[in-house]
């Protein structure tokens, strides 16, 4: 007998932590990572570093979209970093 595996979905919530994770580890100091709703532009995902870096955000139709844009940009920055 096989037995299939349960695809387990990820909520907000673990990508907010994912995020907050891979800014720690790289930049250091976090203070806030989030994700709000905005009438005119739609949902922003936001983390703020430290005194040392500035905010970096993504838009998106929703949010889970909004927070994946996030990750990838900070990815994108980490590997540009570490390429130098």
């Amino acid at each position: 007998m096989t037995e299939k595996k349960q695809k387990i979905e990820k909520t907000d919530a673990d990508r907010i932590q994912e995020i907050y994770k891979l800014c720690q580890g790289h930049f250091g100091d976090v203070r806030f990572v989030g994700v709000k709703y905005h009438d005119k532009i739609g949902w922003i995902a936001k983390a703020q570093l430290g005194e040392d870096f500035e905010n970096l955000s993504a838009d998106g139709k929703t949010s889970t979209d909004a927070l994946k844009k996030l990750r990838s940009r900070v990815k994108k920055i980490i590997k540009r970093y570490n390429a130098v």
